[in-house]
C-alpha cells in the first residue's frame, strides 16, 4: 500500500492564502490502496471513552444531476456533523454526536440523557504499538450520507413521496455499484477529502431524472466527504436577537436558573477577530475569503466577483479593515476542499433556486465555510423576460436595455445575495418597502415607462442596503455593544421579514412580499399593470433576436402576461394583514397592530382590477402571433414555462386569462387569509370581513357575462368561491358564507333572462352548481383547472389548488 501524506498532496495546490499549512502535520494519516479498493485511516489513541477522535463530517455533491427540483447540485452541501469514532471491541463505530443537548455547568459535555446515532461500524484493520487504531473507511464512504436516495424521490422541491412526474420514487442505494475512490484521497492539516461514487436505483424513476439519466433506472452521483479538525479554543458565540438575527444554531441547556428558557440559539458567523481589540477600527488576523468557480465563464465571473464583494464595505463599515475579499479559485485547486468558501456555478435542465450554505460547527454556530451554489438557466430566464419587455435587437449592445447587461446586473445581486446567506444573513423580505434597504430580499426588475416604452436602466440596485450595513455590523461587532445596536436598529423603523411570515403568499405580514417593489405594494401593483399593458401592446416579433423561431415568442409571453403576479401577493398580505415585528421588551414599535381597514380594501380593490376585462383582454393580432409551432427536439425547460394550448401550438387566450384569474382569487380566498379576515371582523366591524370581500369579488368577476371572456373570468371566480368553501383549512364561518355565496349566485344565474350563449351558459352552469353531485364534480375535476406556468425559479404553485395548503 501506498500511504498519501499531507506533503506531496499540498504541492498540487496553490492556494497563497493556505500555503502556511505545508510545514503542519497531517490531520490523519491516510493510506488508500487503489488493488483492493481499501482507504486505511489511522485514528488516535481511544480515551477512556472509547473515542479515537472527533472531528466535523460534512458530505457533498462532486458531481450533480441536474435536475433542478431535487437541488442535488454540484456543490450541495449536506449536514456538518459532530462526529466521533469509538472503539467497541474489535470494531469502530462512527457516530453522530448530539451537540444540541449541554450537560449543566459542561457546555463542551456530551449529555447521555439524549441519543446519538450510530451510523456505521467496521472491523479494525490493525492496533498499532502507539495504541493508534487502523480502520478502512471505504465502506462507510460509500454509504448514503449526503441523503441522496430521499432527494431523488422529491417533486417540486419537497422531501419525500415522489410522483412519476417528479424526480420519481423508491431510489435506493445500490451498494454493488458503489463504491469509495481511494484515487480521490487528499490529505491536509486540517481536514482530509475523500470521494465516493454512488450508484441509486429505481423502477419508476420518473420524468425529472428519465430527463437527464442515460439509464433513468440507475442514477450515479460523485459524493464527497469532508473531514475537519475543531476549530480551535477562542471563539465566542453570540447569542441571537430576534431583531436582527439571521441563521442559527440551537442549543438547549437545562443548567440554566429556574425561569430562564433552556431552550436559545447562537448566532452563526465567520470567526473574525481584530489584530488590534481595542481600536474602533483594526486590520484582522484571518480575514473572511471567498472563491469564485472556474466554470463560470466570463462576464460572469467578474460580475459575481464584483456583487458578492459589495459585502466588503459592509464589514469596513463595522470596522473591519480588509477583512472580506472575492477572488477566482487557484488553479489546480478542489473546489471541494474544506479550506475554501466558493461561489459554485452549475449547469442543470431546467431554472431553479439559487442557495448559500453554511458549515457550521454545531456546537457554537461558528461558521467555518461557506458554499454557494448558482444555476445557469436562472440568468437565461431572466433573459427571456427582459427580452420579452424591450426589443429583443438590444441584446449585446451594451445599452442601459441590453437583456444580457441587466442579467449580469441581476447576477451582481444574485452573488451578494447568495454570499450573505454563508456568513450569516437571513432573507429580509421587507427590504423592498424601504428603498432596496437589503440585497438579502428577492429584487424583481424595477421597471419604468419612458415614452410609453418598458425600461430597464434602473432595473436592479448597486451595493448594500442600510439593513446590510447595520446587520454587519450587529453580527460581527463587539459583543458588548451588541444590544445597543439592535435597539438602534429598532429605533430606526428597519422592517424585517424572514421566511417563516413571507415565504408564503398567505402570510399576514403587509410588508413581506416575494420579488415585489415600492414603498406602497397596493401602489406598486397599480403602476405594474400599467407597464403591463404598455409590454403587452407592443409584444411581437420585435421582442424575438434575428432568426430565432417564431415559437418562442409563447414562451417569451408568459412572463409578461403574469408580470404582475409577485405584486398582487404582496398586495393581497394587507387584506386580512397583522403588521408586527420581531421584538423584545421595551421596544418602541409595540404591538402588533392590523392593517387599517381602508387600505385592506384598497388592496382588494386593486387585486380584483387585476381580472377585469381590459386587463385581460389581448391585441386582436396576438393570440394568433402566439400560435406558431414549434420544430425541433424536446426541451424541458420550453414545455415547462408555457400556458396550455388550445390543441397544439394553437394559443388560447381564455387560458391565460384563466390562469391570472386563478392568482388573484386563489390569493384571495386562501384560508388563512379567510381566517383572519373573519377574526378581525368580529373584534372590529368596521373591517372587512369575508362577506365584504366576497361582495367585491361578486362585483367584478360575476356581474358580466356578454363574452366568452367575461363569462370564463365569471366561472372561475364561481369554482374558486365552491372551492374554498369546502377546502379543509378554510374556517367554519367562512366556509358557510363562501357556501350561501355560491348557491345565491346560482340562484341569480337561473333566473337570468339573456338568449343566446349568454343565458345557455347561466342555465348550464347553474344546474351544475345547484346540483350536489354535479358541484362535487365541478369542484374536483382538476383538467378544467388550467396549470399556472412556473413563476418562482421552481415554481411550486400547487398552494392556490382546491385543498387550500
Amino acid at each position: 500500500m501506498r500511504p498519501l501524506y499531507a506533503a506531496v498532496l499540498l504541492a498540487t495546490v496553490a492556494a497563497p492564502a493556505i500555503a502556511e499549512d505545508r510545514a503542519e502535520a497531517p490531520l490523519l494519516r491516510v493510506e488508500a490502496d487503489q488493488a483492493t479498493g481499501k482507504i486505511l485511516v489511522t485514528l488516535p489513541r481511544p480515551d477512556a471513552d472509547g473515542v479515537s477522535g472527533r472531528y466535523l463530517y460534512t458530505p457533498g455533491l462532486r458531481s450533480g444531476l441536474g435536475a433542478a427540483p431535487t437541488s442535488l447540485d454540484r456543490g450541495k452541501l449536506g449536514e456538518t456533523q459532530l462526529i466521533a469514532f469509538r472503539r467497541v471491541g474489535r470494531k469502530v463505530a462512527v457516530q453522530y454526536e448530539n451537540p444540541r443537548f449541554r450537560v449543566p455547568g459542561q457546555p463542551d459535555a456530551r449529555s447521555p440523557d439524549f441519543a446519538t446515532s450510530v451510523v456505521w461500524m467496521g472491523e479494525i484493520a490493525r492496533t498499532n504499538p502507539d495504541g493508534t487504531i487502523v480502520v478502512d473507511l471505504a465502506p462507510f464512504l460509500a454509504t448514503d450520507t449526503a441523503g441522496i436516495a430521499a432527494a431523488l424521490g422529491q417533486e417540486g422541491g419537497s422531501l419525500g413521496g415522489g410522483d412519476a412526474q417528479g424526480a420519481g420514487r423508491g431510489f435506493k442505494l445500490d451498494a454493488a455499484l458503489s463504491a469509495a475512490d481511494p484515487a480521490s484521497v487528499k490529505v491536509f492539516p486540517r481536514n482530509v477529502e475523500i470521494d465516493s461514487l454512488q450508484t441509486f436505483a429505481s423502477d419508476t424513476p420518473g420524468a425529472e431524472v428519465s430527463n437527464i439519466a442515460p439509464e433513468p433506472r440507475r442514477v450515479t452521483l460523485s459524493i464527497h466527504h469532508s473531514f475537519m479538525a475543531l476549530p480551535a479554543p477562542g471563539y465566542v458565540p453570540r447569542r441571537a436577537d430576534p431583531r436582527v438575527t439571521g441563521f442559527a444554531t440551537q442549543a438547549v441547556d437545562y443548567g440554566v436558573p429556574l425561569g430562564q428558557d433552556v431552550v436559545f440559539d447562537f448566532a452563526n458567523r465567520f470567526r473574525l477577530e481584530k489584530t488590534d481589540p481595542r481600536a474602533a477600527r483594526s486590520r484582522v488576523k484571518q480575514p473572511i475569503i471567498w472563491y469564485v468557480d472556474p466554470a463560470a465563464p466570463e462576464p460572469i465571473r467578474t460580475a459575481l466577483i464584483e456583487g458578492a464583494s459589495w459585502w466588503k464595505a459592509g464589514f469596513e463599515a463595522a470596522g473591519y479593515i480588509d477583512a472580506f475579499d472575492v477572488r477566482p479559485l487557484p488553479a489546480g485547486a478542489d473546489p471541494l476542499d474544506a479550506r475554501y468558501s466558493l461561489i459554485t456555478w452549475v449547469d442543470r435542465a431546467t431554472r431553479g433556486w439559487a442557495y448559500g450554505q453554511q458549515v457550521a460547527d454545531p456546537r457554537t454556530g461558528e461558521i467555518l465555510r461557506g458554499m454557494v451554489v448558482l444555476g445557469s438557466e436562472r440568468a437565461r430566464q431572466d433573459i427571456q423576460i427582459f427580452q420579452g419587455l424591450v426589443d429583443a435587437s438590444l441584446t449585446g449592445t451594451g445599452e442601459p436595455n441590453d437583456p444580457a447587461q441587466v442579467a449580469i446586473a441581476r447576477l451582481r445581486q444574485l452573488a451578494a445575495h447568495e454570499v450573505g446567506h454563508s456568513i450569516g444573513f437571513a432573507h429580509n423580505f421587507a427590504a423592498s418597502t424601504q428603498n432596496r434597504a437589503s440585497v438579502m430580499d428577492y429584487p424583481p426588475p424595477r421597471i419604468t415607462l419612458v415614452g410609453g416604452k418598458p425600461d430597464l436602466s434602473d432595473a436592479y440596485g448597486v451595493g448594500l442596503g442600510a439593513w446590510d450595513i447595520a446587520t454587519v455590523d450587529w453580527l460581527y461587532g463587539d459583543d458588548a455593544t451588541a444590544d445597543v445596536k439592535a435597539n438602534a436598529v429598532a429605533a430606526k423603523g428597519w422592517r424585517y421579514v424572514p421566511d417563516d411570515n413571507a415565504r408564503r403568499p398567505d402570510t399576514a405580514q403587509p410588508w413581506g412580499g416575494l420579488w415585489d417593489d415600492g414603498a406602497d405594494p397596493v401602489a406598486e401593483l397599480d403602476r405594474l399593470m400599467t407597464v403591463r399593458r404598455a409590454a403587452i401592446a407592443q409584444f411581437g416579433e420585435r421582442n424575438l433576436l434575428p432568426g430565432e423561431p417564431m415559437s418562442t415568442l409563447r414562451r417569451r409571453f408568459v412572463p409578461i402576461y403574469l408580470l404582475h403576479r409577485y405584486q398582487l401577493v404582496a398586495a393581497a398580505k394587507s387584506v386580512g394583514g397583522v403588521d408586527f415585528a420581531y421584538t423584545v421588551k421595551g421596544d418602541p414599535r409595540g404591538a402588533p397592530k392590523a392593517v387599517p381597514a381602508t387600505s385592506q380594501r384598497a388592496a382588494i380593490a386593486a387585486i380584483l382590477r387585476t381580472i377585469s376585462p381590459e386587463a385581460l383582454r389581448l391585441p386582436p393580432a396576438l393570440p394568433l402571433l402566439l400560435s406558431a409551432p414549434r420544430n425541433g427536439t424536446g426541451n424541458r425547460q420550453f414545455d415547462i414555462e408555457l400556458f396550455e394550448t388550445a390543441g397544439g401550438p394553437v394559443f388560447d387566450p381564455l387560458v391565460a386569462a384563466d390562469t391570472a384569474t386563478q392568482l388573484a382569487l386563489g390569493t384571495l380566498l386562501a384560508p388563512r387569509r379567510l381566517q383572519r379576515l373573519e377574526a378581525q371582523h368580529a373584534i372590529d366591524p368596521a373591517m372587512p370581513g369575508v362577506t365584504a370581500l366576497l361582495d367585491a369579488v361578486e362585483a367584478a368577476a360575476v356581474t358580466r357575462f356578454a363574452d366568452s371572456l367575461t363569462r370564463r373570468v365569471a366561472t372561475r371566480a364561481i369554482v374558486a368561491m365552491a372551492q374554498a368553501g369546502r377546502a379543509n383549512a378554510t374556517p367554519p364561518e367562512a366556509s358557510a358564507l363562501l357556501n350561501e355565496r355560491v348557491t345565491r349566485i346560482a340562484t341569480r344565474l337561473s333566473k337570468l333572462t339573456a338568449t343566446g350563449d349568454e343565458g345557455t351558459w347561466a342555465a348550464g352552469l347553474s344546474r351544475q352548481l345547484l346540483n350536489p353531485q354535479t358541484l362535487a364534480t365541478l369542484i374536483a375535476e382538476r383538467p378544467r383547472t388550467p396549470d399556472v406556468p412556473p413563476g418562482d425559479p421552481i415554481g411550486d404553485t400547487d398552494w392556490m389548488g382546491p385543498g387550500g395548503r
